[in-house]
């Protein structure tokens, strides 16, 4: 049985591909290599990885809406490489899910050392989950009508249909639910949301908590559960009920 964490490249320059697959594959990885969106969603339906490294410039489908798609509906951590060195371009695709960047040309140690920084805290953030201390498996928080599973970063709507969310919108929505009724300022989201080593912009917290209204209010302009406290910062409001399975 395959143990090693098996590693899914995304990049359209076989000379960056074929010469990644190789060095990455003597550190105990199983590595893959493909070259666009459309061949890593066919991959992705195929078998499951421990995490992607994912070129951000592709032709076709570019890599932040890839990112987007992985942290909604696999869950898996991703990589961004990048060639761009704006501020804004890195922040929006730490935003939409990804869980590091790398700024190309890197050198490929570096690269070896993120990857097993960002599985460790994978496998931190999973034990985390399922435990809550107490010895038993953690279930789900009910707020509003709303059914929000931690353990499998699932949300499910009144009605009772998934809604997909982001990584980032899991981690910020965990936040709220875990301190409802609680008036959390920027920097106090921040750091209960960001991943370690991140950098730290404030600004973001305000378009995380837009994309997250627009899933659970019914009128965003009037938002009922989620209330800006002005000069303060965010409340989630109402009853919360937490749940653990039997």
């Amino acid at each position: 049985m395959d143990i090693s964490p098996s590693i899914l490249i995304v990049d359209d320059h076989q000379s960056i591909r074929d010469p990644l697959s190789a060095y990455l594959s003597k550190f105990d990885f199983y590595v893959e290599a493909v070259e666009d969106g459309k061949a890593m969603r066919q991959r992705l339906r195929e078998r499951g990885f421990s995490l992607i490294v994912l070129d951000i410039m592709l032709p076709g489908e570019n890599g932040l809406s890839l990112c987007r798609y992985v942290s909604e509906h696999h869950g898996i951590p991703v990589i961004l490489l990048t060639a761009v060195t704006e501020q804004a371009d890195r922040v929006a695709g730490l935003e939409i899910g990804a869980d590091d960047y790398i700024v190309k040309p890197f050198d490929p140690r570096e690269l070896v050392a993120r990857i097993r920084s960002v599985l460790r805290r994978s496998a931190t953030q999973m034990d985390v989950d399922a435990d809550d201390g107490s010895g038993t498996s953690f279930h789900a928080y009910l707020f509003n009508g709303w059914c929000f599973y931690v353990d499998t970063r699932e949300l499910r709507d009144p009605s009772g249909k998934i809604v997909g969310i982001s990584t980032a919108e899991f981690h910020l929505l965990r936040a709220l639910v875990e301190n409802a009724n609680r008036v959390l300022s920027r920097e106090q989201l921040l750091d209960l949301t960001q991943k370690h080593g991140a950098i730290s912009f404030d600004r973001s917290i305000d378009s995380q908590i837009s994309r997250l209204r627009k899933k659970l209010e019914v009128d965003t302009r009037q938002p009922r559960m989620i209330k800006t406290v002005r000069g303060d910062g965010y409340m989630l409001t109402g009853s919360i009920k937490k749940t653990k399975a039997a």
